[in-house]
């Protein structure tokens, strides 16, 4: 069988070679490499040395070097074919099925990576040649030394058509046509893909040539894109492959730090100044592929975006692939780029130490999909609030680990509450008990404190009676709706929020949401017994005929939100508006706030007539209302 160099390599950048051979041997770190006693013969002085960044051991003392397959082979006795299969288990991959055709395309690849290093080779060669003048006035434009363009491997494509094609003779044109380099239109001589074009190469993880970008140097060509890139080949996919992985990967071992940005001159202005840990996707937004690489370089990459409508749309597409691939320690952060300014321009006018304040004050994932959320539409009327909430819980939806779910979406509701529900200053003074009253007697046995009469034994259990009992028994009746459909949880935990102060079970319930682990109606009395609370009546009792403790369908699911609506939200609408009352001083902003209150309140008091006409319990309400309390009307 024979496997693709793509897979080997693959396998290889998956693997940390150090903490393989550290399962056997007593591995020590050395600097940037690693040194242990050779395995391969005797010896008291470690001179086995481990490169994790180029992945091979080498011993200074009998020789034996080789990569990570190769210790599989040679020290654990394994096949080549074992070693590998070991190897893809531990990394995650699938060995591909034997294709008899494999080998072939082996051998065409390499032939392809000497076709690539042979145009790399002509392009330097005309960047240096009287052609390349224009080409070399821009780099020097762009401040760009001659280091920089040695490292980056900056050449120039001649205007000739056929130009590349006879320079590269000894390959034969199919080849160029595979590599992406010619391009073949039918009834016409094929002809070069780059023409009068800065170029630069595009290399994979090991530092190969695999592809070109070329940027337009004529400001007159306009109907020319500025920046053109290789077509995907058997050596090149835009989606697979990172501008400057082979140099940031390295880099980002001593730093730390990955810094994404949005195209390679970019990165070629950082590493300028100085930031050598910077990759960049190839004309395309963010793939998932692309996340999973910067991820195996560090946890938590800085994505640079320029602070333009465009590039915090790129952002937010990054955000938006990110989200379903969080994992524990794994996360994005994001930086927004001073309007108008990219990586190059801020390093420009105000240096280095700019880029290094911006890249400091990044946002978490969290904070960059509550802002843009935000920003992406109105949220003043309770409808726009509405749709800011159902946006921000889609996103969560999203999210595949349960733990990372759950914690989203309680910091995401509890941020939507604090803007949706504002707590309202209050300006009134602060409650003060009433002091006792203490008779003094002057002169006589009667000159000590007579402490107050204690109150009758049935004053004291009517004090104690819950204010108002049809309110409280609907809560008992919510609560064991609750548990009988418990994913509907999730749904009203910014309702269950505000009830949590009347009833402790309410925010059991959210504790164990925010758990991540599912709910289950008959694990949710142990967990209320475990916080010492006692489950829910779920008995059938006067007035409390409510679908939903006997269905499941969307109709007892409806009558469920009403109820929680109303018990959650009614209160707090009263009490704002009479709040609103009180000020005094009535102005157009506070009018049109009574109005919304107002509207809101109707909405809600037609939803408590429907249920309690529904239920046939509107006398019965009004009883209990009489006999306990006058709020005992309402829910």
């Amino acid at each position: 069988m024979s496997l693709s160099p793509q897979f080997l390599d693959e396998l290889r950048s998956r693997i940390t070679l150090s903490a393989v051979i550290g399962r056997t041997e007593r591995v020590t770190k050395a600097g940037r490499e690693f040194k242990a006693c050779c395995p391969f013969h005797h010896e008291k002085t470690p001179s086995f040395t481990i490169n994790d960044e180029k992945g091979f051991y080498h011993c200074f003392g009998c020789g034996a070097h080789g990569d990570v397959i190769r210790w599989m082979t040679d020290q654990r006795g394994l096949s080549f074919m074992d070693a590998v299969k070991q190897l893809a288990e531990e990394a995650g991959m699938e060995v591909p099925a034997p294709d008899p055709r494999q080998a072939q395309r082996a051998e065409k690849q390499k032939s392809l990576h000497d076709v690539m290093g042979a145009a790399q080779a002509f392009f330097v060669d005309q960047l240096a040649s009287p052609e390349g003048g224009q080409a070399r006035s821009y780099l020097a434009s762009r401040g760009f030394s001659q280091a920089v363009c040695r490292e980056f491997g900056f050449g120039y494509a001649p205007e000739g058509r056929q130009a590349l094609k006879g320079a590269l003779g000894q390959f034969p044109e199919a080849m160029l046509i595979e590599g992406g380099l010619r391009i073949v239109v039918e009834d016409k001589e094929p002809y070069d893909r780059f023409r009068g074009r800065l170029m630069l190469p595009i290399h994979d993880p090991r530092g190969r040539v695999i592809a070109f970008g070329g940027r337009i140097l004529a400001t007159h060509k306009t109907d020319a894109p500025k920046y053109l890139n290789s077509p995907d080949t058997p050596l090149f996919d835009k989606g697979r492959t990172l501008y400057n992985h082979h140099r940031a990967s390295p880099a980002s071992r001593q730093s730390g730090r990955i810094i994404v940005v949005e195209g390679y001159m970019d990165v070629i202005a950082l590493a300028a100044a100085g930031f050598h840990d910077a990759v960049a996707p190839l004309g395309t937004a963010l793939t998932e592929t692309q996340i999973e690489m910067i991820w195996r370089m560090v946890p938590m990459p800085v994505l640079c975006f320029d602070g333009d409508a465009a590039g915090q749309r790129a952002a937010m597409r990054a955000v938006t692939r990110a989200l379903p691939l969080l994992r524990p320690g794994h996360s994005l952060r994001i930086v927004r780029m001073p309007q108008g300014q990219d990586p190059d321009d801020l390093i420009k006018a105000r240096g280095p130490a700019a880029m290094e304040e911006v890249l400091a004050g990044a946002q978490s994932l969290l904070d960059t999909l509550w802002q843009f959320e935000m920003d992406a539409a109105p949220a003043g009327s309770p409808e726009e609030k509405a749709g800011l909430k159902a946006r921000l819980m889609a996103h969560v939806d999203t999210i595949a680990d349960n733990d990372i779910k759950a914690l989203y979406r309680r910091e995401l509701l509890e941020r939507f509450s604090a803007f949706a529900f504002p707590r309202r200053e209050d300006n009134r003074a602060p409650w003060q008990p009433r002091q006792p009253f203490v008779r003094q007697q002057r002169g006589g046995r009667f000159g000590r404190d007579i402490p107050p009469p204690l109150p009758h034994e049935e004053t004291t259990q009517r004090l104690q009676r819950p204010a108002n009992p049809f309110r409280a028994a609907t809560i008992e009746a919510a609560l064991a709706g609750l548990i009988r459909m418990p994913g509907e949880i999730a749904r009203h935990a910014s309702l269950l929020a505000r009830l949590a102060q009347e009833d402790a079970r309410c925010d059991a319930l959210l504790d164990a949401l925010d758990d991540g682990a599912p709910l289950e109606s008959a694990a949710i009395g142990t967990i209320l017994a475990e916080k010492g609370l006692t489950p829910p009546d779920t008995t059938a009792r006067p007035g409390m005929g409510f679908a939903f403790l006997c269905e499941s369908g969307e109709g007892a699911k409806t009558q469920l939100s009403d109820v929680l609506c109303v018990l959650a939200e009614k209160p707090m609408v009263e009490a704002a508006l009479a709040q609103t009352r009180e000020s005094g001083e009535v102005t157009e902003e506070s009018w049109a706030e009574q109005q919304r209150l107002l509207a809101r309140l109707r909405d809600l008091e037609k939803r408590e007539l429907d249920l309690k006409a529904r239920l046939g319990q509107m006398a019965v309400a009004q009883d209990n209302a009489a006999a306990a309390s006058p709020d005992a009307a309402h829910l």
